[in-house]
C-alpha cells in the first residue's frame, strides 16, 4: 500500500512540476500586443493618431476605430 501511495505522489509531483514549467515558459514567451505599423507607413503619423496611449494598446481613438473598421486602410 505504501508503495502505491509513493508512486501516486511521485506522479502527482512530476505533473505539477511539468505544469509549472509549461506555465513559466508560456509567460516568458508572451509579449505585449503592439500596434501594426501600417498606418505609420502609409501616413508618417505617430501611433497616438489611432491609439489613446502613445505607445499603442487596445484603446483606440475615434480615428483609430475608423481605421480598424476600414481594414487598416485610411478612412474615406
Amino acid at each position: 500500500m505504501e508503495t502505491i501511495v509513493k508512486a501516486h505522489l511521485t506522479k502527482t509531483c512530476v505533473l505539477a512540476n511539468a505544469i509549472v514549467i509549461a506555465g513559466t515558459l508560456l509567460l516568458g514567451l508572451s509579449r505585449p500586443a503592439e500596434a501594426t505599423t501600417k498606418f505609420a507607413a502609409q501616413t508618417g503619423k505617430p501611433c497616438a493618431q489611432c491609439h489613446q496611449k502613445p505607445t499603442g494598446g487596445t484603446a483606440l481613438t475615434p480615428f483609430g476605430e475608423k481605421f480598424k473598421a476600414n481594414g487598416d486602410e485610411l478612412p474615406k
